[in-house]
């Protein structure tokens, strides 16, 4: 038996979003793009928005984050393999170059600043895992 003919679904959009942070000052609208609902820059992280993603509200975005960032001094091989337990599925990794980190996960939000800044918020809420760290570039996509 045939199947009844189906409006074929709509191809799903991947949105991407990104940002270089160098030296140099963003623009007022590209600063106030990357800044999430409590008033901080994504790339400097939100411990807020790090604790509200943790609900996993299914209404909103899931997002892929990625966001580099330096340090003044290594991190501990141990401490990179405890993110991978952290039971958010957060991964820490070292790139080939020296002091420089990609943290990655993923978050329920719905703006790309929340869920970049939630997922720096992490490093915030765990100043244990870095004491210092300035972020380079940030990425966040969904489907």
């Amino acid at each position: 038996m045939p199947l009844p003919d189906r409006p074929p679904r709509p191809q799903r959009r991947r949105v991407v979003e990104s940002a270089v942070l160098g030296e140099r000052e963003q623009s007022r609208a590209e600063a106030a793009r990357w800044t999430c609902p409590h008033g901080r820059h994504a790339g400097r992280g939100c411990v807020t928005c790090y604790e509200d993603s943790a609900e996993d509200d299914q209404a909103l975005h899931l997002w892929e984050v990625a966001a580099w960032f330096t340090t003044a001094r290594p991190i501990p091989i141990k401490t990179l393999q405890d993110i991978h337990r952290h039971g958010r599925g957060f991964g820490l990794t070292q790139p080939s170059t020296p002091l420089v980190y990609l943290l990655s996960g993923q978050v329920r939000a719905a703006l790309a600043a929340q869920a970049v800044a939630a997922v720096i918020g992490f490093l915030l809420q765990n100043r244990h895992v870095v004491e210092a760290f300035h972020v380079t570039e940030i990425r966040a996509t969904h489907s």
